[in-house]
């Protein structure tokens, strides 16, 4: 897949020094090594001013730049840690503050969970699909869980999974095709 448009990584957190982060990262590597033009984009980046209530009737100059980021993405790849039983709020928020429906309409995404528990975010990635749906996303059925996340990972950040890592290849690899399919 060659275009200029990039698959945006979002890294669906704003906890500093997060797994979620780690894991776009990882994601961005494996798409560089099979050619795909892809850009991160971590909650963790977001400025104060877009926290202020009134970022709801008028954008920050910030959000407006991000809001572009997202509609011109040719695809989302989204990873999401799991907090409580669902998606960060933060993300939620996010999501809230984008255009309707220009930034996921028709838009190939695809979803990674994580989190410590034995599930592997499978709750949060299951409600973010349902409001991707709802924003009639085309959704991307092969879907990566990381359950047990800190342990994935040695000491120098790298990943010591090895079906983990052939997960995750197959998952770039698959959705970089679905994008050129459908994006």
């Amino acid at each position: 897949m060659s275009t200029t448009r990039p698959i945006l990584i979002l890294s669906g957190t704003n906890r500093p020094g997060s797994n979620a982060l780690r894991i776009s990262k990882l994601l961005a590597a494996l798409y560089a090594r099979v050619g795909v033009h892809v850009e991160v984009l971590s909650l963790g980046d977001l400025g104060p001013e877009i926290f202020l209530p009134s970022s709801y009737a008028a954008k920050p100059p910030e959000m407006i730049a991000l809001q572009e980021r997202v509609v011109n993405a040719t695809g989302l790849h989204i990873v999401t840690p799991e907090y409580n039983g669902s998606f960060p709020g933060v993300l939620k928020y996010f999501i809230d503050l984008l255009k309707f429906p220009e930034s996921f309409d028709h838009k190939p995404v695809a979803f990674v969970g994580e989190a410590n528990g034995a599930w592997g975010g499978l709750r949060a990635v299951e409600q973010l699909q349902m409001v991707f749906a709802y924003r009639n996303a085309h959704l991307y059925p092969k879907r990566v869980f990381i359950n047990a996340v800190r342990e994935k990972f040695d000491a120098q950040g790298n990943l010591n999974d090895v079906d983990l890592m052939q997960r995750l290849e197959e998952q770039c690899a698959g959705f970089a095709k679905f994008v050129g399919a459908v994006g």
